[in-house]
């Protein structure tokens, strides 16, 4: 075979891949947008609409089984861990809002790697709940979002998660700061609340011995 069509048989093979690729990523890309979507929803208690999003995001993994073996590497490849992180995410945050409950890595059919990181990066978003609960002055449920999110901690910690997943180590040190400042607030808040009520307590009695 001459170097001409040698090299005319890569290049062939370099169009392909990048096509291959390109489709890929569009794909991915399109997955992490349905996932963050579906969180925004959540959070506006809009979970249905969530859960159909993930659904869409779901097919869309489906091209993955469509990359040729030849190519496999891209199956690997940092966009495509990034999307299955953010739709694992989205999984388990919608799964506590709906249902108090932990849905796991096979029901979701995302690696278990990034079931990890995506729980880690519950706790962001479950602070955002204990936030909401806290203008809506609804402590009780501000406390439950709190116990979840040291709950998430305090397990991926005694799993020592950051010696087998580098990128654990950053995201358990934002997660513990997350932690400690949504404490500082939910104190604050029983606080000004148990204030509240014995200021109230006060003046009733007040208003009883006149």
């Amino acid at each position: 075979m001459s170097l001409e069509k040698i090299l005319k048989k890569i290049d062939e093979e370099l169009k392909e891949r990048e096509s291959i690729k390109d489709e890929l990523y569009d794909a991915m890309r399109k997955t992490t947008r349905l996932s963050k979507q579906a969180i925004f929803l959540a959070h506006k208690d809009q979970i249905k609409r969530g859960k159909k999003l993930l659904k869409e995001a779901k097919k869309l993994f489906g091209r993955l089984d469509e990359v040729p073996s030849t190519n496999g590497e891209l199956i690997y490849s940092g966009i495509v861990a990034a999307a299955f992180q953010e739709y694992a995410e989205a999984q388990i945050f919608l799964g506590l809002i709906e249902n108090e409950r932990f849905v796991s890595p096979p029901q979701i059919d995302v690696p278990s790697t990034s079931y990890l990181l995506g729980l880690a990066d519950v706790v962001g978003e479950l602070r955002r709940r204990v936030l909401t609960s806290l203008r809506g002055g609804d402590v009780e449920t501000s406390e439950k979002h709190l116990m979840t999110m040291e709950l998430i901690f305090n397990e991926l910690m005694n799993m020592d998660t950051g010696l087998r997943i580098p990128e654990m180590r950053r995201k358990s040190d934002i997660a513990r700061r997350i932690i400690e400042i949504t404490r500082g607030d939910v104190v604050i808040e029983i606080r000004r609340t148990s204030l509240k009520k014995s200021i109230m307590e006060l003046e009733r009695r007040l208003k009883t011995e006149k």
